[in-house]
């Protein structure tokens, strides 16, 4: 998670404001999707209010369908855990471009998210964030989140 008015790990802390990161102040539940080190796109879900950039960047995911389309974009034949365990590989399984999704609203035919069944306070652990180092203090708030008995989480 990135809270945007005070997170110096958030691309939008003190309501920094660019080209790059003006999709994080509009409404929530539009993709942020940038390139990382030039290599990987990330994506983000937007997660409040017009003018608030707060974000959840997607860092794993359980391929449940669309693993052999998947396998194909990754150029990877082997288990379908690590198809999808790390923000860049996740993008790369799916399909993800800035150029394409950044910006798209989450509720339409190109990409969403589905309604599952709620997940028990219990099932989730919370931990310092991967890969924010540069983010000093903010780098150990407690804003990575997973379920417990989930494989398919990336790196701690």
């Amino acid at each position: 998670a990135y809270r945007g008015y005070d997170d110096k790990a958030c691309h939008a802390c003190n309501g920094k404001r660019t080209n790059r990161t003006e999709v994080m102040f509009g409404q929530g539940g539009h993709a942020y999707v940038y390139l990382c080190y030039g290599i990987h796109h990330l994506l983000n879900i937007v997660t409040n209010v017009r003018g608030k950039a707060d974000a959840v960047l997607i860092r794993a995911v359980k391929p449940l369908t669309g693993v052999t389309h998947m396998r194909s974009r990754r150029n990877h034949p082997n288990s379908a855990k690590a198809l999808t365990c790390g923000p860049g590989v996740l993008s790369q399984a799916f399909g993800v471009t800035k150029k394409q999704h950044n910006g798209k609203d989450l509720l339409s035919d190109e990409l969403w998210i589905e309604d599952q069944p709620l997940i028990s306070d219990n099932d989730v652990v919370a931990t310092t964030r991967v890969g924010v180092d540069y983010a000093e203090e903010d780098a150990l708030k407690p804003w990575r989140f997973y379920v417990k008995t989930n494989k398919w989480i990336s790196k701690k």
